[in-house]
């Protein structure tokens, strides 16, 4: 095994354990479906609990990630909870890839779902970028060249991410990039365990077709990835405020602004972030452009690149939802219903008011802050929150989990 230890072999098939009440006691901590020894915590999220843990069987080091048990939960939620991890596992066991995670195993222990990865010691994006600072225009680059790559076969297996953020990426000690976390995924042909007029994922990271209810496709992980390069070039998204109604109204109506950071790729994080995903920067294209700075330290400008560009109908719509909710008090929770994994479905962006752009181009790099308010710095401090809202039986709330926002603005695992 290397110093990495990141496990080199790759699982078959996913294999659905019925284990029944198996978790013992092990001189290092419990032990699940009587093979798994966990150890000290990794990291938390709101899609569950990732463990260092033992396999001993093979004897070798594993990741496990457990739901957090919560009490509160109806029968009916604990088991959507499980299903979700399995689906995030059955998403990925269908990938083969050196910049995907590798999932080895999936057990069921005392009515709880567990999945057990490849460890990937190294941390993740966020993690990096908040202990040793942004990274520079070659790192993006390369960064971004493995994400590309990873998206590409995910959306050729007709999975969607829909989650791409910093915390979600993990970075070897030997600079292998992981793309992870598949917990919100969208997979073709696959029952939506997203109730209708629900959404999940990070507002500050979606793109605005999926505020504005226009569908789901590929071009809205490349939005993700576009506002993932400007974070880790300069340790804050262009979209970061202090509460989700500014989220949203920064991602659908106010001017883009990268980073000056982002100078030397501009082209590419200004193709991106094009609102109209039609017009979106396409993920060879973005590769292509990306690999020809690393080869010569110039980025080329991308396909008509001269040509006006106007927002679609399905973004303005969504400005006009954020115009109409400020005037009419409606909440951003209520805004941001989806119809669904089915590629559609209702809703839109919150937030304040504001006038409609006349492009959904990004503008020139900005040196200063981003409009609008910025989270303190702190590590537990909140910042821009990872969202679920449920639009079920007429209700309209959200629960809200502000993420570890540090100066950084990035949000963790």
């Amino acid at each position: 095994m290397s110093a990495t230890r990141v496990a080199a072999a790759r699982s078959g098939p996913v294999r659905w354990g019925m284990m029944g009440r198996m978790m013992t006691e092990g001189a290092g901590g419990r032990v699940i479906a009587g093979r798994y020894q966990l150890h000290e915590r990794l990291g938390r999220g709101g899609m569950g609990i990732v463990w260092r843990a033992t396999d001993q069987l093979l004897a070798r080091e594993v990741a496990v990630k457990v739901l957090p048990l919560d009490e509160t939960l109806s029968a009916a939620e604990a088991r959507r909870r499980r299903e979700r991890t399995l689906r995030e596992a059955r998403a990925v066991a269908q990938l083969r890839h050196p910049h995907v995670i590798v999932v080895h195993d999936v057990v069921e222990d005392d009515e709880r779902a567990y999945m057990v990865m490849e460890l990937v010691d190294g941390g993740s994006l966020a993690d990096r970028v908040l202990g040793q600072g942004p990274v520079d225009a070659t790192e993006a680059a390369r960064i971004g060249i493995a994400l590309l790559d990873a998206l590409g076969t995910a959306h050729a297996a007709g999975i969607l991410h829909r989650d791409v953020k910093p915390s979600n990426v993990l970075v070897a000690e030997d600079g292998r990039v992981v793309l992870t976390d598949f917990g919100v995924a969208q997979v073709a042909g696959a029952t939506t365990l997203t109730e209708t007029g629900s959404f999940v994922g990070s507002p500050e990271y979606t793109a605005p077709e999926r505020m504005s209810g226009a569908g789901t496709g590929p071009e809205s992980d490349l939005w993700s990835l576009g506002v993932l390069l400007c974070a880790v070039l300069s340790g804050a998204s262009p979209f970061h405020r202090d509460s989700l109604g500014g989220v949203l109204h920064a991602v659908v109506t106010e001017e883009i602004r990268p980073p000056a950071q982002a100078g030397p790729i501009l082209p590419v994080v200004r193709g991106l972030l094009e609102r109209d995903p039609q017009r979106r920067l396409d993920a060879a294209e973005a590769e292509r452009m990306l690999s020809a700075f690393l080869a010569t330290g110039r980025t080329p400008a991308p396909p008509g690149s001269g040509e006006p560009r106007r927002v679609s109908r399905g973004v303005l719509m969504a400005v006009l939802l954020v115009v109409a909710a400020a005037g009419a008090g409606v909440t951003a929770a209520a805004l941001l219903a989806d119809g669904g994994d089915g590629g559609g479905g209702g809703g839109g962006g919150g937030g304040g008011g504001g006038s409609t752009p006349t492009s959904s181009a990004p503008v020139t790099p900005t040196t200063g802050p981003t409009t609008g308010p910025t989270s303190p710095s702190g590590v537990s401090s909140g910042g821009s929150p990872d969202v679920t809202s449920d639009m079920s039986s007429g209700a309209s709330f959200a629960s809200v989990s502000p993420s570890e926002s540090p100066a950084t603005h990035l949000n963790r695992r």
